[in-house]
Formats: structure tokens, C-alpha cells, sequence
């Protein structure tokens, strides 16, 4: 169990934001988000898009941005946890515990913490996957929503990739152009593929070369051995021509990008509109106390989805969430130029004043 003051939930610019006020205020923190670095959706959509509506910065990228946040936290040393997924938030006395689910090979945490903080904009990004029977049962073993690294085998491995932009086609090339033999099926909605004209140039040469088989039309259902533990086996295909192909493989790799999705937030009990959270526009406390909620997931009146705005909202949250663990210790509010407290806490020296 990983004991904190605060739990924000959403590595984004808000989260991240959210982190610096935090840190000013002297509250701890840790960082849960489902992909594999920070940034949230300014990395994971649009990572080299200029932005032109952040103050100081006429223009800068999503990456940038992000680059640029992480720098100005740095001095707070806050824990980052990638690749997980809050699952369960429950209170026990005055204390919130939090279950996360990892979205890899390694272990959910758990966190015991006074304040939780949701900064999870349009919802968690979570890799999009088809429905099929007993899918989740095979990730990690034989499915893979990133590629895996391929066991030795001296027989040729048979794998499907099922994607149809530059990651599914960049991961295929590299599966021909390696040295461990496979049998590669790339497996797309329709025989058209979004990536760059090299990349397409040298998925057709494979393609007539023999050494990737391109197969239109949408995973039906899994084959498995059906003991324990089941091990994938085959994938039957419907096509756009409505035939079904059965398909020997024994791993699939989903590329098929990243979505939005509320997940397990919608069963929280907080107060929702909309698909958003209502806070209270001054603090951005939720309808829980000790959950306070920033950025794009929530609503009230006036609301405007832009990153400034959430920016706000941080510090809002941020000065509430102080105000309620330490309520004894309100006082006037400081400032980074003056104050030699908030300049301690972020490691800068003072200038000399004034003879």
C-alpha cells in the first residue's frame, strides 16, 4: 500500500499542472495514468500539433508542452505510475484506498491517500480493442496491445496484427526485416492502410514478395485449446464479401490505436452530467469530499474546454485540498517572486535584495 496526501489521476497538462500546485502548497503526490508516459492526450493525438493558446509559449507542441511540465515539477519528485487504471476508490476512515489495474505485465497498485484528484480530461486512454470472447483471458500470453517481444523459436512463429495505420504496418515490416522466422497476417477492416508512403511502398514489395499475407475484414471470434492455461490457437475473420476465414495464428498484436473511455469512473458515485463531472467551479470538488476534479471530465456553468481553463481549475483544487488538510495553517496567500518558502520548495535561490 503506497501512502500519500494526494493521488492525481491523468499524467496531462492539467495533471501535471496539478502536480506543481501541489507541490507548492507542500502536498505530496502520486501520478496514476493508463499510457506509458506523460502527456495524456496532447501526446497520445497530437504530440508534434502546434498549440498557439498557451500564455508565454506563442507556439509549442503537445510534446513540448508536456517536456516543458515535467521540467517545472521536477523539484516536488513526484511518483509516476504508467500503464495503469484506477479500477476502485474507496473510503475508510477519512482515508480514500485506490485499486489500480495495470494495463501490462506487472502489478496494480494500491494507494491510501487523503485527496483524490481526477484530471482525466476526455477519459482514461486505453488501448481500442475488438469485442471477442475470452480476449482479456489472452492478453499478456498470446495478445498483446503492444509488440511483444518474440519468444526463440526455430519454427516460424504465426502472428496476426490486426491494425491498419503507421504502428501496425511499422511493427509488420519489422517482423519480415527480423531475424527470428514468423508467419505474418496483417488484418485490417478493408485492404487500405494510413501510413507513410515509404512504409507502404515496402509493405506492398512484402506483400509481393510472399512474405505478408493482407487479409480484409474484422475478427469474429478466438480459437483456443480450451485447457487451462488457454493458449490462442486460431481467429476466424468476417470478411467484407460476408465469408468467414479461419485463421491459424498463435499471437495477435492489436495496433489499433488509443480512445477515451470513462471506465470505472462512472462507478464511483459522484454526481455526472453529461458524461462529465459537476464540480463546484470554485474549489472543483466533486459531489464527494476529498475528490476534487479538473480539466476536460468535468462540468459546471461557463465551462470552457481549453487548457488554460484547466490550468485554473488545478490551482483552484490544489488550494482547496490544502485548506481541508491543513485547516489549521490558512494564512496570506504567497507569492513565487516574494516568498521564500515557495522558493525553497522549488529549489531556486533567492535573488539579493535591494541596498
Amino acid at each position: 500500500m503506497i501512502h500519500s496526501d494526494a493521488v492525481v489521476i491523468g499524467a496531462g497538462p492539467v495533471g501535471l499542472w496539478t502536480v506543481f500546485e501541489l507541490g507548492l502548497l507542500g502536498i505530496s503526490c502520486h501520478v496514476v495514468d493508463t499510457l506509458s508516459g506523460p502527456g495524456g492526450q496532447c501526446a497520445a493525438l497530437y504530440a508534434d500539433k502546434p498549440i498557439y493558446d498557451i500564455p508565454g509559449l506563442p507556439v509549442v507542441s503537445g510534446q513540448g508542452l508536456t517536456q516543458a511540465l515535467m521540467r517545472q515539477i521536477e523539484p516536488f519528485q513526484a511518483q509516476f505510475h504508467f500503464g495503469q487504471q484506477i479500477e476502485e476508490v474507496t473510503q475508510v476512515d477519512n482515508v480514500w484506498h485506490l485499486r489500480a489495474k495495470s494495463l501490462g505485465n506487472s502489478a496494480g497498485c494500491a494507494f491510501a491517500a487523503r485527496t483524490v484528484f481526477i484530471a482525466g480530461g476526455v477519459g482514461a486512454f486505453v488501448p481500442k480493442a475488438p469485442a471477442l470472447d475470452g480476449l482479456h483471458a489472452l492478453v499478456g500470453t498470446d495478445v498483446w496491445f503492444e509488440p511483444p517481444s518474440l519468444p526463440v523459436h526455430t519454427a516460424p512463429v504465426r502472428i496476426c496484427v490486426l491494425g491498419g495505420e503507421e504502428d501496425a504496418v511499422q511493427y509488420v515490416l519489422a517482423l519480415i526485416e527480423g531475424q527470428q522466422p514468423v508467419q505474418v497476417n496483417l488484418l485490417h477492416r478493408r485492404d487500405v492502410f494510413k501510413a507513410s508512403p515509404p512504409a507502404l511502398q515496402k509493405l506492398e514489395s512484402a506483400r509481393a514478395a510472399g512474405k505478408v499475407r493482407v487479409i480484409a475484414g474484422q475478427p469474429l471470434r478466438l480459437h483456443t485449446t480450451g485447457q487451462s492455461p488457454q493458449r490462442l490457437t486460431g481467429i476466424d475473420i468476417d470478411t467484407p464479401a460476408d465469408d468467414v476465414i479461419a485463421l491459424e495464428t498463435d499471437m495477435l498484436v492489436i495496433l489499433q490505436g488509443l480512445g477515451p473511455k470513462l471506465g470505472p469512473l462512472s462507478r464511483w458515485g459522484l454526481q455526472m452530467a453529461r458524461k462529465q463531472l459537476v464540480v463546484d467551479p470554485s474549489t472543483c470538488a466533486t459531489s464527494v469530499h476529498g475528490i476534487f476534479a479538473v480539466g476536460d471530465i468535468v462540468d459546471y456553468p461557463g465551462k470552457k474546454k481549453l487548457i488554460v481553463s484547466g490550468f485554473h481549475e488545478a490551482t483552484q483544487a490544489a488550494f482547496a485540498a490544502a485548506a481541508q488538510l491543513r485547516p489549521d495553517e490558512a494564512g496570506p496567500l504567497q507569492y513565487t517572486t516574494s516568498s521564500k518558502l515557495l522558493q525553497q520548495r522549488l529549489g531556486v535561490q533567492a535573488p539579493a535584495s535591494d541596498t
